[in-house]
């Protein structure tokens, strides 16, 4: 980081409001709705959270089925969203690439749905 960067700094405590967890893609549909190409999917959080729902801008590298059974990371303490007929009840992680395509973040490894990012 150099001395031009203009990112935002926060507290550790800050950090650890961000309830980042990890969970399993249990269902991927199309979303024609959309104003820009997504899915509607439902991940499973495990027993403290369950199955939410969310919309993913992911289309141009996933398919539904390569998603279902995926582990993902999501925000779940955003509040929820209404967009077009899907109320979003989580945020998935991932990064823009130059092409403008979404790459999940995703665990390396198989961990427990729910699991908090540490």
């Amino acid at each position: 980081m150099g001395e031009s960067c203009s990112m935002k700094t926060i507290t550790w405590a800050e950090f650890e409001q961000v309830e980042l967890r990890v969970g399993t893609i249990v269902e991927a549909d199309s979303f024609p709705e959309a104003r820009r190409p997504a899915y509607r999917i439902k991940a499973d959080f495990g027993p403290e959270f369950g199955v939410r729902k969310s919309s993913a801008q992911i289309v141009g590298l996933y398919t539904r089925e390569e998603l279902v059974g995926r582990q993902i990371i999501g925000v779940l303490n955003f509040p929820p969203k209404q967009i077009g007929p899907v109320r979003s009840e989580f945020l998935v992680a991932g990064f823009y690439r130059d092409d403008g395509n979404v790459v999940l973040a995703v665990p390396d490894r198989e961990v427990g749905n729910g699991a908090k990012l540490a």
